[in-house]
């Protein structure tokens, strides 16, 4: 299929965004500006607005008849795709919040989940659930029963027309069951301040929270992305990054905040496809974390192509070491790239570097987007001199209102109306940020970010351990990759690596088990019994 050709002359970003109350008039008001522009490119179809507006206001219309109510919460466990924002924006209009799920979460991972925050829906696709083994003829699946008592509807995009043989009554079928729903805006009356996401990420704790973002956040954060990357409804982006992390469903809102376009393509592992699919497509834009564009340096032909409208590359989700910030700018120019800063608790973005500073500045985060402050703090929260190192914190209404369910955790990052990133940064005389450290004992995982506890608790469940420690260590592609300190009982160390390969692939997401294992006879430790993990660093 030939790619809808990308106009020369640039376009205003959609007035109508401007006066936005809530998320989806992102895909309304576009829906109503360009009804039939070709905005969603996705399994080699493009669908336009007015597609999408149809499908969504249909799913929300059947949500509501299944009993959603405004502030039930709604988990999407599905990959990239049209069904993904079809469902998206339907939970919104509905009134409902959306759960997002990794696709590579294990079933534990998604109890926890929704027992945390009480899912009453979930919405999946049988892609989604052949990929992990879970959906086979006379299968129900056993969703409902595995995952959470609290999950009363499951809806299924799939082929099916009616219930296999042996499913659960509870499962609904897409989009089958869709073609009896008006397709009118059932317009649920919503509020800016109202919870319009709850978005999971690894805490301090070793489980899971959920940072609680509000239209107000999400729309106040998607006005200053566009703003800053001159957003408008020429833009066609290329997204590899998955809706479920909150960089990839920044730029869902963004393009179509301004009616822009969303090019999907889930083949990663096949770099070389994905670089075919920009240049047919005629992309202006492409974003990525640091092992995207390692990837795209050392493992494709990223160098042979031409990408005739790209304008702008992104980069977020950790740091990217200088010298491969030097090789993505030269290898997309004369494409500008911005380096990014931000965090899930913020609705995405909290500063940027512009292209043009980008030569003098190189390793540095930038300085705030529009509408938020961000700065280099002490332990109280005042600025620090520039040189000195502190905490970097933020404030704006981009800021999320707290995480669910978990008020210690809360209190820990929301202090005196500062969100504490728990990221080490310097300031310099300019004013621009430069990271140089973290209190917290995370590991950043090509953009995911990942508790070193819930490893070792997990590492802990095999009987032949008797210690473990995890940190992160540098790696070409992800970025930093966890390595595993173990002591463990002598009849195991020759077998222990291969055995616990296994084990913690039923307890832990594929990005999270260790890369590289090192066998102690001990690990150090304080005089209080404390693994010292700065000596392991």
């Amino acid at each position: 299929m030939r790619s809808p050709s990308t106009s020369s002359k640039r376009v205003p970003h959609l007035p109508a965004m401007k006066y936005t109350k809530y998320v989806p008039s992102f895909l309304e008001d576009s829906a109503e500006a360009y009804p039939e522009k070709p905005t969603l490119f996705a399994n080699e179809k493009w669908y336009s607005f007015a597609e999408l507006e149809t499908s969504a206001n249909q799913l929300a219309n059947l949500l509501l008849r299944l009993g959603m109510r405004r502030g039930d919460r709604a988990g999407l466990y599905l990959e990239n795709s049209m069904e993904y924002v079809v469902t998206y924006y339907a939970i919104l209009k509905a009134g409902g919040i959306t759960v997002a799920l990794n696709t590579e979460n294990t079933d534990n991972d998604i109890a926890y989940i929704a027992d945390d925050c009480g899912i009453r829906f979930i919405i999946t696709s049988e892609r989604t659930m052949r990929n992990r083994g879970s959906f086979g003829a006379g299968s129900d699946m056993g969703m409902s029963q595995n995952w959470s008592a609290s999950i009363q509807n499951v809806l299924v995009w799939s082929a099916q027309p009616a219930h296999e043989p042996g499913a659960a009554e509870e499962i609904v079928f897409l989009p089958a069951a869709l073609e009896s729903e008006t397709p009118v805006n059932p317009r649920v009356r919503v509020i800016d301040v109202d919870v319009a996401s709850i978005v999971y990420t690894s805490g301090s704790t070793g489980k899971p929270r959920g940072a609680v973002l509000t239209h107000l956040n999400i729309v106040s954060n998607t006005r200053s992305i566009v703003d800053y990357l001159n957003l408008t409804a020429d833009d066609r982006v290329m997204a590899v990054l998955p809706f479920y992390y909150i960089y990839g469903k920044s730029l869902l809102n963004t393009h179509f905040g301004v009616g822009a376009s969303v090019v999907i393509d889930n083949r990663f592992l096949y770099p070389n496809v994905v670089l075919q699919t920009m240049e047919k497509q005629e992309v202006t834009g492409f974003a990525g974390v640091p092992s995207t564009f390692t990837i795209l340096l050392r493992r494709s032909s990223l160098k042979a192509h031409k990408f005739a409208k790209l304008r702008y590359v992104t980069q977020a989700g950790g740091a990217m070491a200088p010298a491969i910030q030097k090789e993505v700018a030269e290898a997309f120019a004369p494409a500008k790239l911005y380096v990014m800063y931000g965090a899930t608790e913020a609705s995405a973005r909290l500063s940027y570097l512009d292209p043009c500073d980008l030569p003098r500045k190189w390793g540095s985060i930038g300085k705030a987007i529009p509408n938020v402050d961000l700065f280099v703090a002490d332990g109280s929260g005042q600025p620090v001199p520039a040189g000195q190192d502190g905490e970097i914190v933020a404030r704006g209404s981009n800021i999320m209102s707290g995480y669910w369910n978990h008020p210690e955790e809360t209190d820990r990052v929301l202090k005196n109306g500062l969100y504490y990133t728990g990221d080490l940064g310097r300031m310099d005389e300019e004013g621009f940020i430069f990271v140089v450290g973290r209190t917290k004992d995370m590991i950043k995982i090509g953009g995911n970010r990942v508790s070193a506890k819930e490893i070792e608790d997990a590492i802990y469940e095999h009987s032949a351990v008797i210690e473990a420690a995890v940190i992160g260590i540098s790696d070409d592609v992800l970025g930093e990759a966890p390595k595993a300190y173990l002591v463990v009982k002598k009849e195991h160390i020759q077998t222990i690596v291969e055995e616990l390969l296994v084990f913690l692939q039923q307890r832990l997401a594929i990005y999270k088990i260790p890369k590289v294992y090192e066998i102690r006879d001990a690990l150090p430790k304080n005089e209080s019994g404390k693994i010292q993990k700065l000596k392991l660093k």
